[in-house]
C-alpha cells in the first residue's frame, strides 16, 4: 500500500455531537487508507455512539476515561499524544472549541492536546446560531492564530431543521485535508505548482461542443500528489465529474483560450506548470449563437488552430508536458520537448487497457530534456503523480 496516510498515527478526538457517528465513517476511511488510528471518545460522544464501533474498525484501543486504569493507555496521554503525526477532533463542539482557545485540559481529549506537538485539525459542527456566535468566532481565531487547521462547517441541513452554516464536513473531504495537514512541512513546500487538468471542450453551438475523452484523472491525482507534500497547488481544469480535491486552489475553465488565459497569469510565479490537461488542437472558427437544425445536406465545420499554451508559457519554471500516443510513443513525445522547450515530457500509450483516459492507473514513460526515456510499470494515478514530481524537484534544484 502506497499514500500519505500509510502508517501515520492519528489521533481521532471524538465529541459530542450528532455529528459524531459519521466520525465512525472517517475513522474507516483513515484505517483504509494505512493510517494508524487512536480514537478518544469524551463523555458527550458515548452518548451518540460507542467505543466498540471504533475498536472494530480500527482494531485499535479506544479512550473515553482519562483515568480508566484498565486501558493500556492509562497515564499514557502524553505518549500518545507524542506518537501522534496528527490530532484531530471531528466534530468538534462549541464547547470543545472553547475548551481548546483556553488551555483547558480536563479529558482525555483536551489533554492529549495541550501535550501534544503535533499538528491540530478541527472539523466544527454544530447549530446555525451557535457558530456565527461572537464567542465562537473569537475562540476559533485564537485557534487559527496558534496555526490550528479549521476545516469547515459547510452550509446545509442541520439537525434543528434548520439549514444554515454549521454542517460538518464530508468525510471523503475531511481525509484530504488531513493528508494536506500532514504534508505541509514536506519536500515541496514553499513551492507553487501549477496543473492542468480535464479535457477543453470548444462549442459549435449552444447545445454541441468538440472535446475529447480526458477524465482529469491524471492531472487531479498530481495535484493531490502535490498538495501532500507541501506545494501551493493552482488546479486549472476543464470539465470534469470530479470532486474538487481539499486544500487546493481550483479553477475552472472550458475552452482551449480560457486555460491558456488562466495558465499564463498564474505561472507567472511558479516553480512548475505541469500541463496534464488534454486541450483541443482545434476550435471551430465561428459558434453559431443558436441550436443547428439537423439537415440532409450534412454539416461542414471549419477549424482553426487553438495556441500552445506550452509553446507560450515562458519564464523560470519547470515546463511538464504530456503526450497521449496511440503509436510512435516516444519518438511522438521527444519531438515536443525541444519544440516547445520542456524539461520533461509524460508519454502514455491510450491504447493500454490498463492506462490513459478514465483509468485510475497508468503506465508511462518520462523523458527529460536530455532524451533519456525512463519507462515506468503501471502505477495508480496518485504514485505517477509523485514519480513526476520527484523529476520536477530534482529539476528545480538544480536552479
Amino acid at each position: 500500500m502506497s499514500g500519505p496516510l500509510v502508517n501515520k498515527h492519528i489521533v481521532l478526538g471524538v465529541t459530542g455531537s450528532i455529528a459524531s457517528y459519521k466520525a465512525i465513517d472517517l475513522a474507516s476511511k483513515l484505517t483504509q487508507a494505512g493510517a494508524l488510528v487512536d480514537t478518544i471518545l469524551t463523555y458527550g460522544a458515548t452518548q451518540f455512539i460507542t467505543p466498540l464501533a471504533f475498536r472494530s474498525i480500527t482494531h485499535r484501543d479506544v479512550i473515553t476515561d482519562l483515568y480508566d486504569l484498565d486501558s493500556e493507555f492509562s497515564n499514557e496521554h502524553v505518549a500518545l499524544a507524542r506518537r501522534a503525526d496528527i490530532v484531530t477532533i471531528v466534530p468538534a463542539t462549541v464547547n470543545c472549541i472553547a475548551k481548546l482557545a483556553w488551555g483547558m485540559a480536563d479529558d482525555p481529549l483536551t489533554t492529549t492536546v495541550v501535550a501534544t506537538e503535533a499538528p491540530l485539525l478541527i472539523a466544527p459542527a454544530m447549530d446555525g446560531n451557535m457558530y456565527s456566535h461572537p464567542a465562537t468566532q473569537d475562540n476559533l481565531q485564537i485557534l487559527e492564530r496558534r496555526g490550528v487547521v479549521i476545516v469547515g462547517p459547510d452550509q446545509g441541513y442541520l439537525a434543528s431543521g434548520l439549514s444554515g452554516k454549521g454542517r460538518l464536513v464530508d468525510p471523503t473531504q475531511l481525509v484530504g485535508h488531513i493528508a494536506a495537514a500532514l504534508g505541509k512541512k514536506g519536500d515541496l513546500s514553499g513551492k507553487k505548482i501549477v496543473i492542468s487538468a480535464g479535457g477543453t471542450q470548444e462549442p459549435i453551438d449552444p447545445v454541441r461542443v468538440i472535446t475529447n475523452n480526458s477524465s482529469g484523472k491524471m492531472g487531479y491525482a498530481i495535484a493531490e500528489a502535490a498538495r501532500d507534500r507541501g506545494a501551493e497547488v493552482i488546479l486549472i481544469t476543464a470539465p470534469t465529474t470530479l470532486s474538487d480535491p481539499p486544500s487546493i486552489t481550483v479553477k475552472n475553465v472550458t475552452t482551449a483560450a480560457e486555460m491558456c488565459s488562466l495558465v499564463l497569469s498564474e505561472v507567472t510565479d511558479s516553480d512548475a506548470l505541469i500541463m496534464s490537461a488534454a486541450v483541443a488542437d482545434y476550435r471551430p472558427k465561428t459558434s453559431a449563437e443558436q441550436k443547428i437544425k439537423k439537415s440532409d445536406s450534412g454539416l461542414t465545420i471549419d477549424l482553426t488552430k487553438t495556441e500552445d499554451i506550452l509553446e507560450k508559457a515562458t519564464g523560470n519554471f519547470v515546463k511538464v508536458g504530456f503526450s497521449a500516443e496511440s503509436e510512435n510513443l516516444v519518438s511522438n513525445a521527444t519531438e515536443k520537448i525541444s519544440r516547445k522547450s520542456l524539461d520533461l515530457i509524460v508519454a502514455n500509450d491510450i491504447t493500454d487497457p490498463d492506462s490513459g483516459f478514465g483509468k485510475d492507473t497508468n503506465k508511462v514513460v518520462i523523458i527529460d530534456d536530455q532524451l533519456q526515456a525512463e519507462h515506468l510499470p503501471i502505477l495508480t494515478k496518485y504514485d505517477v503523480g509523485n514519480e513526476i514530481l520527484n523529476r520536477v524537484l530534482k529539476v528545480i534544484s538544480t536552479r
